[in-house]
């Protein structure tokens, strides 16, 4: 039989079994597995919830991803797995054809419905289900000896939960021990303090990879905080947005909290596996850099410090902290440079030239002495995939000499630099006609000089790109 015509079959037959549900689940004990993905795919997006129930109890891979599906708005859905769930946990023995291990409730942007694998994502199923756990699995007489997985992601904007996940954290609240609730993404954006705690505390906090923070200090959270980062062992993405001082202000900070705001070290405890960390609109990094990057005990992959203020003393420790040595990506957009000193910015990029693939200057408003001072060692960033230099002061000269640096950059993929500055005129417009001249005699320089991919000069509407 074809491929075609096999499908052809296969669709026909879950579309008979689809007509009688009950007859569907009498036959799910002898119901070959590539019945199952897109028999269960069919009755989820249909709210046959008897149907769905019945499946992720005879489940016969060991991973369900439904974050692949449909979202999950109904609540009547959402409980018949859950139901299903319940039903597993309480037997002492796994029943025949039962596999399930890690139900996957986590939004993901590809199709990882396969029947193959019963939607299993790799990339993070894998770590969830030890060895031990894979070795257990091999033994069918043995009972549920471990707790089963359930991996959600949760964004919390606003006070109030979506009913599907308020439900998912109560049911797992009150089944911990039996059932595990992992989160490798939590976002948290203006959310009311206890509802923080109140999922954190239900979380496996061993789970949370991504710690995403932004515009929810005002609570007076910050000493539970530094607490609970503290429990995160394998954070290793964290992202912090839009701290700001006045966010402390009035009677919104609690009268213990306001300690954190001179002191931001404890706010970030030992941090054993972070590899990503970005600050965005973080108010008290000037003259605190030093405190928060002793608080790394592994090498960064990623450090971003963007619409933040830096002192000279800050910049001077960049390239001191031996956990940015290893640096693959590095962004200091909107922080103004052009009063400090880019020596230690020079040594930084030397120190990390061998695996730094993009570098974010943006808004840096360097001066032309400045941007000259770090080009000898931008040729030596031989990986180099994307560079930014747009909003700084380039003029057409500076711009000859930054390409003739950039000559072995044979990776670059993506070039962003500012208008040159003869394309402004006295009052600072750019005028466009001088700007598309001096961009095709620049552009005809780095031709000359190199192979050059997408290359884009603008000044704020004003932009040229060269592709």
């Amino acid at each position: 039989m074809s491929d075609l015509a096999q499908d052809t079959f296969l669709h026909q037959a879950v579309q008979w079994l689809l007509k009688d549900e009950a007859l569907a689940i009498s036959a799910l004990e002898y119901l070959p597995t590539e019945f199952f993905p897109p028999l269960f795919k069919e009755a989820f997006t249909g709210r046959q919830t008897n149907l769905v129930k019945a499946m992720v109890a005879a489940w016969p891979f060991h991973c369900l991803s439904m974050g692949a599906l449909p979202p999950i708005s109904h609540m009547e859905t959402l409980k018949a797995v859950l139901d299903a769930l319940d039903f597993l946990v309480t037997q002492k023995v796994r029943p025949r054809r039962w596999k399930l291990q890690v139900l996957d409730l986590q939004k993901v942007h590809q199709d990882f419905w396969d029947e193959q694998t019963g939607g299993i994502d790799v990339s993070y199923t894998l770590q969830v289900l030890s060895q031990k756990e894979t070795e257990e699995e091999q033994e069918p007489e043995c009972g549920v000896k471990q707790p089963l997985r359930v991996l959600a992601d949760f964004d919390l904007c606003g006070e109030h939960l979506k009913e599907t996940d308020k439900y998912l954290l109560k049911w797992a609240r009150l089944r911990k021990g039996s059932v595990q609730l992992c989160c490798r993404e939590l976002k948290i954006r203006a959310s009311h303090f206890y509802t923080v705690i109140a999922i954190l505390n239900t979380l496996d906090r061993d789970c949370v990879q991504e710690l995403q923070l932004n515009s929810w200090w005002h609570q007076g959270s910050q000493a539970w905080f530094a607490h609970c980062l503290a429990q995160l062992g394998n954070l290793c993405k964290l992202p912090l947005l839009g701290i700001r001082q006045t966010a402390f202000s009035g009677n919104s900070a609690l009268p213990d909290m306001k300690k954190y705001v001179t002191e931001p070290g404890p706010l970030f405890p030992n941090l054993d596996c972070l590899q990503h960390l970005y600050m965005d609109g973080i108010y008290f990094l000037k003259d605190n850099l030093e405190t928060l990057l002793r608080c790394l005990k592994t090498p960064l992959e990623t450090l971003s410090i963007t619409h933040s203020q830096l002192s000279q003393a800050d910049l001077n420790h960049l390239p001191l902290s031996l956990n940015l040595h290893q640096l693959t990506h590095l962004n200091l957009s909107s922080v103004v440079l052009s009063c400090l000193s880019t020596g230690p910015l020079h040594i930084l990029l030397e120190r990390v030239a061998a695996t730094l693939k993009t570098l974010e200057l943006e808004g840096c408003r360097m001066k032309a002495s400045q941007l000259t001072a770090i080009l000898p060692v931008l040729s030596q960033c031989t990986q180099l995939t994307k560079i930014n230099f747009l909003d700084n002061d380039i003029s057409m000269a500076v711009f000859q000499d930054l390409f003739y640096h950039t000559a072995n950059l044979s990776k670059l993929f993506l070039e962003m630099y500012p208008a040159p500055l003869e394309s402004f005129d006295d009052k600072g417009h750019v005028l466009k006609d001088r700007l598309v001249q001096h961009c095709s005699e620049l552009m005809d320089i780095l031709r000359a000089i190199r192979q050059a991919k997408s290359v884009y000069f603008a000044a704020g509407a004003c932009f040229v790109y060269y592709n």
